[in-house]
């Protein structure tokens, strides 16, 4: 095929021509009409956003207060593990509510109990530690793991700046979490195993360790 171009000029430049023919063809084919137009009766959702924006504040962190106030980043709080111990776990779930067909059928009544690990897998570990121990819980986690701050004395840590300084994710352990998973102390680290929750609780010596744990 170079070769040919090579021989004959001629042929290279009609083909160049015949490729921008197609591409400008297909270009005012997409913006061709076809059949009656009606203009847009709604808003441009765009400039609308725009304009709201416009109107708030430049500063919005002022209109919030300082951050170890808001009520969103406080988490549950959780004792300290005073040694190393492993349970299990099964999290019941019980329906609050009817769930029914589009007939009207009732599938699943209120107050049906059920395992969820029944049907869902827990497709990462849970590494939920005081604030203190974040050091420990960067040692520890792997890097599929979700590391959680629980409460201890009152203090939540901040999960913002200590996402942005670690460059790693860290959540709030949430009260209907702590409640769900049968949560105590911390350390501890969640996993699954069939249709339980294993629950690994570390202890002083085991919070002293500069290896972590095993991965």
């Amino acid at each position: 095929m170079i070769d040919d171009i090579r021989r004959s000029p001629f042929r290279a430049l009609a083909g160049a021509v015949l490729l921008i023919a197609c591409v400008a063809g297909a270009a005012y084919a997409s913006t061709a009409q076809i059949g009656r137009t009606w203009p847009i009766a709604e808003p441009d959702a765009l400039a609308e956003i725009e304009a709201k924006v416009a109107t708030l504040p430049s500063d919005m962190s002022k209109a919030f207060g300082p951050r170890d106030k808001w009520t969103a980043l406080k988490a549950a709080s959780l004792g300290v593990a005073s040694e190393d111990r492993a349970r299990s776990v099964v999290p019941f779930y019980t329906l609050e509510f009817d769930i029914t067909l589009p007939d009207g059928k009732t599938l699943y009544p209120k107050g049906f109990t059920f395992n969820p690990l029944t049907y869902v897998k827990l497709p990462q570990r849970l590494v939920v530690v005081h604030p203190r121990d974040l050091s420990w819980a960067l040692r520890s986690a792997r890097a599929s793991d979700f590391i959680l701050l629980s409460a201890l004395g009152g203090q939540s840590g901040d999960a913002i700046d200590l996402s942005e300084r670690t460059g790693r994710p860290i959540y709030i352990l949430e009260e209907r979490v702590k409640q769900r998973l049968g949560l105590q102390v911390a350390p501890v680290i969640v996993e699954q195993s069939g249709t339980r929750l294993i629950l690994i609780e570390f202890g002083p010596k085991s919070r002293a360790s500069n290896g972590g744990v095993e991965r």
